[in-house]
Parts: C-alpha cells; sequence; structure tokens
C-alpha cells in the first residue's frame, strides 16, 4: 500500500465527479451512520450501534476528541511524509488496526470473511473476535500476508481458553488480545428493549462450535448452566427461532432439522463463554503458554494498566468497549493520558472507542498512543456496500488523517506529539 496516496485518491474521486460519479460511501461520521442504520435490520441496528444504560459513554467517547485542538506548523516542507511504525513486530503502513466486532453476520452472511478480504486489500490488520461468525483459520486463509491478532474471552474453561490460543499461533496471528471488560454482558438497553441477543440465535459463535475442546465439552454433555434458568414460552416465534437456529450452525439447515446439538451447542455456549472470576494470575498463567505478544484490552486505569505489564501483558488497549459495557464510565481519550504517564513511551499502549476521523487519530496518537482501533465505522461500511464498503470507510479514515498529519507540519509519527495539540 503506497504511503503517500490521500491527494491521489482526493484528485480521482474530484475527476470522477465531473461525470456525476459520487462516492457510495459518506465521509462524515453522522452521514454515514445514518446511512448504515437504513441497510441493517433492527435487531442488526441496535446491537452493533448501541451501547449501555443511556449510552452516554458512546456519546462522551466522541466528544472527548472535540475538547483537543490541533495546532499546525506553518512552513515545514511536506511533499513526502511517512507515517509507518513497527508495532510488536508487526510493520505498519499506518497506526490503525481494525477493532474485534462479534456477531458481524448480524450485517449480512459471511461478514467477518468480507472484512479479511477487505484488510488484505488495504493491508490494515485485523483483529479476529471472539465472538465471530466465522472461524478464525477461514478468516486467516482470506487474508496472505496482511497481519491479524486474535480477540479472546477467557471462558470458564482453561482447556477452551488454551484451544483457541494454539489455534490463532496456528494460523498465523501474530498477538493476542485478552479483552477483560467483558466477563459479564453489560446492561444493553437497544438489545433488551427488543429481547434480542444474537447467541441465543447461534450467531456469533463460530470460534467455538469449529474448536475441538468446545466440541468435545458437547459430545461429553457439558452442563454449566444455572439451576433454574428461564425458558422461552413455546409459539410460532420460538419455533421461527428454533429453525434459524438449526440454519445458523454448522451443515446448514437440513443437515440440523433433526439435531439436537445446535440448541446443545448454544446452551453450552451461554453458561461457559464468559467468566466473571477471571483475575491477574491468568494474564500470567497465559503468559506461559504462548510466545505471542499479549495486549490487555479493556484498561481504563493506571494502576490496572501497571498491573497487567506487571503480570506479563506486552501491551495495554485503553477501551471502555465503545460505550457497550459499563455507562458513564471515563472517556476512552481521557483515560489514555492518565495511562500513558504511567507506562511511558516505548511500552505499547493502544486507543479504542469513539474514532471516527483522521483527526481524531491524530489527536489519539498525539497524546500518547502507538495506534488506534476503528470500530463501527467500518461496520456501517459493511452495511452499506459489503467490501468495498469496508475499503472505502478504511481508506477515507487513512487519506483524512495523512492530509490532517501533513497540514499540521507532520512528517511522521515522531513528530505527532503532545507539542501538536492543547
Amino acid at each position: 500500500m503506497p504511503l503517500i496516496q490521500a491527494l491521489d485518491r482526493q484528485r480521482s474521486i474530484f475527476v470522477r465527479g465531473l461525470s456525476g460519479k459520487r462516492p457510495v460511501i459518506p465521509f462524515t461520521a453522522q452521514a454515514l451512520r445514518q446511512l448504515a442504520k437504513k441497510n441493517m435490520s433492527a435487531a442488526a441496528w441496535a446491537y452493533i450501534d448501541g451501547g449501555a444504560g443511556n449510552e452516554e459513554s458512546i456519546r462522551t467517547n466522541a466528544a472527548a476528541f472535540s475538547h483537543i485542538s490541533i495546532l499546525p506548523h506553518m512552513m515545514r516542507p511536506n511533499e513526502t511524509a511517512d507515517f509507518s511504525s513497527s508495532l510488536l513486530g508487526m510493520n505498519l503502513a499506518f497506526p490503525m488496526l481494525l477493532a474485534p466486532i462479534g456477531a458481524l453476520d448480524l450485517v449480512c452472511p459471511g461478514s467477518d470473511r468480507i472484512v479479511a478480504r477487505a484488510c488484505r486489500d488495504t493491508g490494515v490488520p485485523f483483529i479476529f473476535s471472539n465472538q465471530a461468525g466465522t472461524p478464525m483459520e477461514a478468516c486467516a486463509a482470506e487474508m496472505d500476508d496482511t497481519p491479524r491478532w486474535f480477540q479472546l474471552y477467557w471462558s470458564k474453561s482453561d482447556e477452551l481458553v488454551l484451544s483457541l490460543v494454539r489455534r490463532a499461533e496456528a494460523c498465523g496471528c501474530q498477538a493476542i488480545v485478552l479483552t477483560a471488560d467483558t466477563t459479564l454482558l453489560g446492561w444493553r438497553s437497544r438489545d433488551l428493549a427488543m429481547g434480542y441477543l444474537p447467541f441465543l440465535r447461534g450467531m456469533g459463535i463460530a470460534q467455538y462450535t469449529s474448536d475441538p475442546v468446545f466440541l468435545d465439552l458437547l459430545k461429553k454433555g457439558e452442563r454449566r448452566a444455572a439451576a433454574g434458568a428461564p425458558k422461552p414460552t413455546v409459539n410460532l416465534t420460538t419455533i421461527s427461532n428454533l429453525l434459524r437456529l438449526k440454519a445458523n450452525h454448522p451443515g446448514g439447515f437440513w443437515k440440523n432439522l433433526f439435531s439436537q446439538e445446535p440448541l446443545e451447542a448454544v446452551r453450552l455456549f451461554i453458561s461457559i463463554y464468559s467468566n466473571p472470576a477471571l483475575s491477574w494470575h491468568k494474564v500470567t498463567w497465559l503468559r506461559e503458554q504462548t510466545r505471542l505478544p499479549i495486549l490487555i484490552k479493556g484498561i481504563l486505569r493506571a494502576d490496572d494498566a501497571a498491573q497487567a505489564a506487571a503480570c506479563g501483558a506486552d501491551g495495554i488497549i485503553v477501551s471502555n468497549h465503545g460505550g457497550r459495557q459499563v455507562d458513564g464510565a471515563l472517556p476512552s481519550l481521557e483515560a489514555l493520558v492518565r495511562i500513558r504517564k504511567a507506562l511511558p513511551a516505548p511500552f505499547p499502549i493502544l486507543l479504542d472507542s469513539g474514532i471516527r476521523s483522521g483527526s481524531d487519530m491524530f489527536k489519539a496518537l498525539a497524546l500518547g498512543a502507538n495506534a488506534v482501533l476503528l470500530g463501527r465505522p467500518y461496520a456501517y461500511g459493511l452495511a452499506i456496500n459489503r467490501q468495498q464498503g469496508v475499503q472505502d470507510v478504511v481508506m477515507n479514515m487513512l487519506n483524512d488523517f495523512e492530509l490532517t498529519a501533513r497540514l499540521a507540519g507532520c512528517r511522521n509519527l515522531a513528530e505527532i506529539n503532545g507539542d501538536m495539540i492543547c
């Protein structure tokens, strides 16, 4: 991927405009979001766009960036620039990765594969979701040599956790991203209002139904569900959802029509997938199990960041899960400032939650992030125009960042520092 391309792409867009051709993907965050909503089901929109509680944290994540101003330098020759870097042994043309998003098949079938191909064609790394609708091996096969990481949710089975890690190693993932802020599911108001959880319909559990340890537990009839768990009323809607569950399970509808396995797999998943008992000693244990770099995602406190480093983590991803877990949590950008003071460079720190523009990227880097994660915007692009939509969102973000940085007088990442903002 060429390092300097924003001007060429900008000119191309303007030239096509002479023939009346306009881009399909909007360039502003709000327009992108509004168009995506028109292309998504109500359930998909609630899950992808929604957050916890009153969604205050979604709003404050974005507002935090507006409180930071860029101080451009003038008369700095910027006919050339290079924003490449190295992060935990991975070469980046630009300091951005695509964040893991669970149950992307809500947007369209095969979403994870589509995003993997978009990453291959743009060169931007992809963090495979633990809650994907496609096994990690299938996504890795789409990416050629494009870097990929694996997001890990710690289940109630350490054997399953280790199996997922071994699979990530085998399919070329270059880091493990342990997500620490989802040991319990947040109070997600929009999903609750619809009574809709995609996992109960067999969506977003492909890493499990393709895993030998999970399948062995399923074969043994493993049960961990709490006694007295509620059961749905049986009616036409229940039957319809059960049939969809059978269609979503590996093998497809006809293979699973008379099988209890799809329902048993969902029951096992629900009982095992998250572990409220997760503690720091598990990080130490994980460090002993793999040579891959380990990043802890979901950190908002400086003392937690220091503890993660002490337990062997190789990096931190500052995140409040896009406002989906704790409503009213500290905005990720504000947490970044505190955590960078506690863990000075060169310790790797990435920022997740709230990135909506190239200037947001610039501000995060100036405040000490080594790279950022892009989340909801690429899901919006996926809804609008599938693979090309994801690629256009990614390129819009990178081109916006490139021009913002160069216009601010920065020719490389080292020049994007605290002196550039106020």
